[in-house]
């Protein structure tokens, strides 16, 4: 068994397509494929259902995924100590969401500052999906995310802990007239312009559950479908239409009369923002900053 057949699961895993997955680690198609059976090979059993209509992991394949993050964080960690990374003197390194990076990764940032001083801090945006990853194999030795139950972070427990950075919604918000009044609102009677997020965003599986959900839900339609939330807050602000925003991203915005929020409280989305880490111990600036942001924080 070679490592970089671990590795290439890991990479299967995040891409979610054999395809995507070849080219992450600079492979052909035909020969990737050929790691993958390789490794079944040596599982003695399938890894992935060849004939599920997206990519899926058998139960066993499920199992083989686990360890071979818990091998490779393991090694990432024997790696660091053998060489002399992780230190006082080393970049720290935090993966986080898109947005998060945007908003209250620098809020945390600035108050951390004075005891990561002149140490080069490194940050990794990716989706959702492909951010645990990072943590769980030892790449990261932070991950900031978003948390609601329905984005179910899969994480163990008693791998993995967590603090509570913020409190923050999702609220509906858009352009405005100069006297203050709405471009747009939230009714049962017509249909309001929607910039609506792909189904890849964990945002947007938050809004689509919450309107799915919804006691008594708008009418909308989509006027936009965009891929981030910095690109349906800048087709907001242009009055395009209505958009499910992070309250840290565009409170100054409502305060400045550039973006106004619609509808009333039932239709926000409340979640918290979550730093993780691995149970093992990090570094000493990483047990600082740890220490630090749960003090801070009065955890």
């Amino acid at each position: 068994m070679q490592l970089k057949w671990l590795e290439d699961l890991l990479a299967l895993a995040e891409e979610g397509s054999l395809a995507r997955a070849a080219q992450r680690r600079h492979v052909t198609h035909p020969a990737f494929g050929r790691r993958i059976r390789a490794l079944e090979a040596w599982a003695g059993a399938p890894l992935i259902d060849r004939d599920a209509p997206s990519l899926r992991f058998t139960a066993h394949g499920e199992v083989v995924l686990e360890a071979a993050r818990e091998t490779i964080g393991a090694l990432a960690t024997a790696r660091r100590a053998r060489t002399g990374e992780g230190d006082d003197g080393c970049p720290l390194h935090i993966a986080s969401g898109r947005t998060l990076a945007r908003t209250l990764l620098p809020t945390w940032y600035a108050r951390m500052q004075p005891l990561i001083g002149q140490r080069e801090f490194k940050v990794s945006t990716r989706e959702l999906q492909q951010v645990a990853p990072m943590l769980e194999s030892g790449e990261a030795d932070f991950m900031l995310t978003y948390f609601h139950p329905i984005l179910a972070l899969r994480l163990d427990a008693r791998r993995f802990s967590h603090l509570q950075l913020a409190d923050e919604a999702l609220i509906p918000v858009c352009g405005c007239e100069p006297d203050a009044r709405p471009l747009h609102a939230l009714s049962r009677r017509k249909a309001a312009p929607w910039l609506s997020y792909s189904g890849s965003l964990a945002l947007g599986r938050l809004v689509e559950d919450h309107l799915r959900n919804h006691l008594k839900p708008p009418l909308l339609r989509v006027a936009v479908e965009l891929d981030s939330a910095d690109a349906a807050h800048e087709f907001a602000l242009r009055g395009f239409g209505i958009a499910w925003l992070p309250h840290s991203m565009v409170a100054a915005d409502c305060r400045l009369g550039r973006l106004v929020q619609v509808g009333d409280r039932s239709h926000e989305i409340p979640l918290q923002v979550r730093l993780y880490r691995r149970r093992q111990r990090l570094s000493p600036i990483g047990e600082t900053l740890w220490a630090a942001t749960a003090k801070d924080d009065g955890s």
